[in-house]
């Protein structure tokens, strides 16, 4: 904590503008855009829902990693280089809703708007619920207070944050993601070595079930479909693409690439492994643990010395605060440059803007502290809402205007509104029975169909874009 209160410190003596301090003037090495997505991206579900759901499931739960693997994949191939230079071309947008604005000549500001709200309303949700996972945290596994450890996850967290904007939270994101590999490939290997070896482990798991070594058992084609279906959401989510944006050129994106997914990879076999080796080790010391999702914790209170225990727990507190500050800017980011100033302060200097976005952070995280501080069990469907909103919603409208010419304002507002009022009703009413299928379909799917749809027909049946777009348009192709 200290350590981030130090980089949040050198973060503010290198932000001077309101470009800098909501994305860095665009000016992250790939190295630090890579990591920076990684740990944003991957919050505490890292380190304990997937180990909990192998040990619960065994390897068939690996579907989603490997979801989320190929979406990210495509997302840092197909969007990152184009985003960063279409927003730029597009009148220099440092926000998703500005550059939706910005891409269609929106004179109505509808577009701004409605994605803002969107944006305001889901990340408070979203960040509310990691302030509840670093009380929980705090309580369970330090035997603090629950109050106190939100105060202290947030005291933190809003400092670097508030103080050294964009370049902080992606500064920090690094020496954060790079404990939580650490930590992930460190619990495995050590686990493993107290077991006997890779011997030993299959013929515990066999023991057990020898169909939890089966990446197939018990998986339908709608299983399968639905789980790789996750990687859909990375298209739309605002705090990860937001850094795309802020590469110091589109070239850096291959760079990046490599750099983010080999993270990326070797933290979610690191998951994987934990819940698979963990389980080996439990069968053969003949315990039993209350809650599969706190496996990661448990082996390193009982195979490591207590300072490395401390290390793995602070891998878990990384994944909470680099999550927490990631989403925090994009909301603080939305609410000073979409509904600031440009419905109140259109010639605000950059030092106002500045300020004002300082002022937003704080605002935010009050909101979402008064949400966090009852702990809410329902913020939990608020976030994989927000997850699935996102992806649905945004995923569509950010690839085809990336890549489709004749797409206009009024199909990028229907595919926002169709792909998040999918999501919504999909599950609601079960329409998976509805239409035949054996069972449930994640709603992301059809979400995301329905919204490309939309976009399509509704661009297709209104106004052609205006030539100043069209050229646009063109420039970005040429450029890319």
């Amino acid at each position: 904590m200290v350590a981030m209160l130090l980089i949040g410190y050198y973060a503010y003596k290198r932000t001077s503008s309101h470009s800098d301090y909501m994305l860095g003037g665009r000016g992250l090495t790939p190295g630090v855009a890579a990591l920076s997505a990684g740990a944003s991206d991957m919050s505490g579900w890292l380190l304990m829902g997937l180990p909990g759901a192998i040990f619960d499931e065994g390897f068939r739960a690996a579907w989603i990693a490997i979801g989320l693997s190929l979406g990210a994949y495509l997302n840092w191939l197909y969007v990152a280089p184009r985003l960063r230079t279409f927003t730029e071309v597009a009148n220099n947008s440092i926000t998703i809703p500005g550059y939706f604005e910005n891409r269609f000549g929106d004179r109505t500001r509808v577009l701004r708007i409605f994605s803002s709200l969107v944006i305001l309303i889901f990340f408070t949700f979203y960040i509310a619920s990691g302030m509840v996972a670093g009380g929980v945290l705090f309580e369970n596994v330090l035997n603090m207070n629950y109050t106190t450890g939100i105060l202290v996850l947030v005291g933190v967290t809003l400092v670097y944050t508030l103080v050294g904007g964009f370049l902080a939270v992606s500064w920090t994101d690094v020496v954060q993601g790079m404990i939580m590999m650490v930590a992930l490939v460190l619990v495995p290997i050590v686990t493993l070595i107290t077991l006997g070896g890779p011997t030993e482990a299959v013929s515990e798991v066999r023991a057990i079930d020898p169909s939890m070594l089966n990446l197939f058992t018990g998986m339908s084609a709608i299983g399968i479909i639905s789980f790789l279906g996750w990687g859909l959401g990375y298209f739309g989510q605002p705090h990860i693409i937001v850094r795309f944006m802020a590469l110091t050129t589109s070239k850096g994106a291959k760079k990046a690439r490599h750099i983010g997914m080999s993270w990326m990879i070797i933290s979610l076999l690191g998951a994987v492994f934990t819940g698979m080796i963990g389980l080996a080790y439990y069968a053969q010391q003949g315990m039993e643990i209350a809650d599969p999702e706190t496996i990661f914790i448990q082996l390193g209170n009982i195979l490591f010395h207590p300072i490395i225990t401390g290390f793995i727990l602070a891998a878990l507190l990384a994944a909470v605060m680099s999550t927490v500050s990631s989403q925090l800017l994009v909301t603080s980011s939305s609410l000073t440059d979409d509904l600031y100033k440009t419905f109140f302060r259109r010639q605000a200097s950059e030092k106002e803007l500045v300020a004002v976005g300082r002022i937003a952070v704080f605002i935010i995280t009050a909101f979402a502290l008064s949400i966090a501080w009852v702990q809410p069990s329902s913020i939990l469907d608020m976030v994989s809402y927000a997850w699935v909103g996102f992806g649905a919603s945004f995923g569509p409208v950010v690839l085809l205007s990336l890549f489709w010419r004749r797409m206009n304002t009024w199909g990028a507002l229907a595919g926002i509104i169709s792909g998040a009022v999918v999501v919504v009703i999909w599950s609601q009413f079960d329409f998976s029975s509805r239409i035949g299928l054996s069972e449930n379909l994640y709603e992301l799917i059809p979400g995301f169909i329905v919204s490309v749809i939309m976009i399509y027909a509704v661009s297709l049946l209104t106004a052609a874009p205006t030539s100043k777009t069209v050229e646009q348009f063109d420039e970005v192709k040429r450029l890319s």
